[in-house]
């Protein structure tokens, strides 16, 4: 009899456990068939402007693209000669790499040039000295007078003194270029503005090093008078682009103003998709169709280089 209770007692806890684990799994299909409340966006988008439109994420850059400033070879950086902002005209200078081993060079070429100098002036008295010689002895009226042999020698010398004029010319000549070669590398060490513009990016300093490959160029400039909207369109919407289709754009967080946009080109080369937005959501394996939109500047708010914009483009309903 008292087996029996206890094998009742056990049974009972054991029901009652497998009821509340039965109780569980129930509350677990009710919540997974439920649907999740889907959270409001962080930022409110930015409303369709036109009835049919092609969706694309833009970026801000100067007019007829930024232009990043290269060095010519790699060196140490003595100068730089703009800051950020500045405005430069074409053929300002921007910054120096070291030349004191082109420098020293250059004194030891511009010496070879006063020897080679020196030398040719040598060669050319010699010259003149054998051909007075010469002359003298083909002055004699009665060729009975002199050896024939001496009028050979006297001409074989002169014949050699042209040659070792010609050759001293020649050296002279390349001395020179060396020098002009020399100066035209040191010109090309003092890295110039390619075009008017306004400096964007100071990313070096007098004292670091200048690489041929950086990771990011050392000076970048942009004409920021105006500014043109790089657009990126998925290929899957890349057959409805078409020239001249008008466009707005919106500021990243500014959901409110839609900037009007200018057609200016369409690059027809379809490339992978290089610029992210930082989306959990985007796609980065996709490639993408590039239209330029050139942008005026709203006289109410600044707008940036580098910024993004959400670009719609009208299909025309098409």
């Amino acid at each position: 009899m008292r087996f029996f209770n206890i094998l009742i007692r056990y049974a009972t806890f054991l029901a009652a456990i497998g009821g509340i684990f039965l109780m569980m799994q129930v509350l677990q299909v009710i919540h997974a068939s439920e649907s999740p409340t889907i959270p409001p966006p962080p930022v409110t988008p930015p409303e369709k402007p036109f009835a049919s439109n092609i969706a694309g994420t833009g970026i801000l850059e100067a007019l007829s693209e930024n232009v990043s400033i290269g060095v010519p070879q790699s060196g140490l950086v003595t100068e730089v000669a703009v800051k950020v902002s500045d405005k430069v005209k074409k053929g300002d200078p921007l910054m120096k790499i070291d030349d004191r081993e082109l420098q020293a060079q250059l004194i030891n070429q511009r010496a070879a040039v006063e020897v080679s100098r020196a030398t040719l002036e040598l060669k050319k008295a010699n010259l003149a000295k054998v051909q007075d010689m010469l002359d003298r002895m083909n002055a004699v009226p009665d060729k009975r007078a002199i050896s024939m042999d001496d009028l050979h020698n006297r001409t074989n010398d002169v014949l050699v003194a042209k040659a070792d004029r010609a050759a001293a010319e020649a050296q002279l000549k390349s001395s020179e270029a060396a020098v002009a070669s020399s100066e035209t590398l040191l010109q090309r060490l003092i890295i110039l503005a390619p075009r008017d513009g306004t400096i964007i990016q100071v990313n070096v300093r007098a004292g670091e090093y200048a690489s041929t490959q950086p990771h990011a160029a050392p000076i970048l400039l942009g004409d920021l008078g105006q500014l043109q909207v790089r657009t990126d369109i998925d290929e899957q919407s890349a057959s409805r682009i078409r020239m001249g289709q008008p466009a707005k754009a919106f500021v990243k967080g500014d959901t409110t103003h839609a900037l009007p946009l200018k057609f200016v080109r369409i690059e027809p080369y379809v490339i992978p998709k290089v610029s992210l937005t930082g989306s959990s959501t985007e796609r980065v394996d996709t490639r993408v169709l590039q239209v330029i939109y050139s942008l005026q500047l709203p006289p109410d708010r600044p707008l940036y280089v580098g910024q993004q914009m959400d670009v719609f483009i009208d299909a025309g309903g098409k």
